[in-house]
């Protein structure tokens, strides 16, 4: 047979492998839709938010009242004010970080991007409101939901919940990552009250969230996914290209620029340029070793890792961000940075094969493995190592278990009708 046969013969069997998956396609569109579920999922949603509304207006009037008082006690000292004013930015840049640097890091998957961004809207729009009610009712560990550090705080909580949905990116409708949300958050809750607030942790060192926030959010992801390998397994694959890999690496750019403000937002005024240098020199050196060990391991630069093991350092350097040297902080990054690169070229695969289910974004090579290398670097600066090892093996026991009974809820939900795909619940025709 020729060459031109050949190549013939290949392209006909490449447009009807198309045309077989448009048709597979259109069929899974066009099955029967359950217009009685859908709006009962809407009106839960809309109940759901008047309910956080109504919690969040008769919690108001003892945060104001506290606030106020605050404010007429300290009203003479400008420091207070300009510094409170400086909090107010970094909270903003963390808000940027969550819509634009979560939701185009997720855009990757080529012909999911409507429902990575639209994901990412619904679950800050969760995360921040019912973090800040639940809160709000804490008893002696209640905050105010008129106050910055309130707000930073829910919006750590909704960082590492963004972390945590993408493990099953593309596997989700959009009514599970709802529910998702509202499962993570008081999970999260509890765990930060055991390591940083009950008193049973003393001097666990994670001032940057290492442990608390990333590691978190990338074993309750982990434990989500377990044991669903096998429902996808003839579904449609997750597939990346060029143009969908730029976006990605916005987002991307958008997290390494404001990390600095998310490692320094509440560590003490003295302590913020050095927390924000720290932060920058552990990206830098994340960056480098991504660069080196990618060539290293592939033979060519892959920009999955540029575009995500590059940001570890800035995971693993949050536990003692405003502990350590500037020197001491590229060593951690360069370590990080390596880590996750071999985490995604290697290691990937076998976590995937233990726990029986796929990680799509990769959190436990970004967030994973980084944020237990932060947390045991804090182990040279708590006063005590052993607390801080059992409250980083506390933490991931925790995420685990409590996201593996999320994902049995979540499941009882159904499941989606085209993976990784915009087309089963998006109005793709423009």
């Amino acid at each position: 047979m020729s060459n031109n046969a050949v190549e013939d013969f290949s392209s006909d069997n490449d447009v009807i492998e198309g045309i077989e998956r448009s048709i597979k396609t259109d069929k899974a569109i066009e099955k029967k839709k359950d217009p009685k579920g859908s709006l009962i999922a809407l009106v839960v949603v809309i109940l759901g938010a008047a309910l956080v509304a109504i919690l969040l207006i008769l919690a108001n009037g003892n945060s104001i009242a506290a606030t106020g008082q605050l404010v007429s006690e300290t009203s003479s000292s400008q420091f207070y004010n300009i510094y409170e004013s400086l909090k107010y930015e970094k909270s903003i840049h963390i808000l940027a970080m969550l819509l634009v640097g979560f939701g185009f890091l997720m855009v990757f998957v080529r012909k999911h991007g409507f429902s990575s961004i639209t994901a990412t809207f619904l679950v800050v729009s969760v995360a921040l409101p019912l973090y800040m009610v639940i809160r709000s009712f804490g008893g002696e560990f209640q905050i105010s939901i008129t106050s910055i550090d309130s707000f930073i705080l829910a919006e750590f909580a909704a960082a590492s919940l963004l972390i945590a949905i993408g493990a099953p990116l593309g596997r989700l409708k959009m009514d599970q990552y709802l529910a998702m949300a509202v499962l993570f958050i008081p999970a999260y809750i509890l765990n930060e009250w055991l390591i940083l607030e009950s008193g049973y942790f003393p001097g666990f060192v994670d001032a940057g969230g290492s442990v608390v926030i990333h590691a978190f959010g990338a074993y309750f992801g982990l434990g989500v996914i377990s044991n669903t390998l096998a429902k996808f397994k003839d579904e449609p694959q997750c597939e990346a290209n060029s143009t969908s890999n730029q976006f990605c690496l916005i987002g991307s750019m958008m997290l390494w620029i404001f990390w600095p403000s998310f490692t320094s937002a509440l560590v003490a005024p003295e302590l913020v340029p050095l927390t924000a240098i720290n932060t920058v020199f552990a990206l830098c050196g994340a960056t480098l070793a991504t660069y080196v060990f990618s060539r290293i391991i592939r033979g060519k630069i892959e920009i999955e890792d540029i575009a995500n093991a590059a940001l570890a350092g800035g995971v693993a350097i949050g536990s003692v961000c405003n502990l350590t040297s500037p020197g001491f902080a590229i060593l951690i990054g360069l370590v990080a940075g390596t880590l996750s690169t071999v985490g995604y070229a290697i290691i990937a695969p076998k976590v995937e094969k233990l726990i029986k289910g796929t990680d799509t974004c990769g959190v436990h090579n970004l967030h994973g493995m980084p944020g237990i290398l932060g947390g045991l670097s804090g182990m040279f600066f708590a006063n005590s190592p052993g607390v801080q090892f059992t409250g980083i093996l506390i933490t991931v026991i925790i995420a685990f278990s409590l996201g593996k009974v999320a994902g049995v809820l979540i499941r009882l939900m159904g499941q989606k009708e085209i993976a990784y795909s915009d087309d089963d619940e998006f109005l793709t025709d423009h």
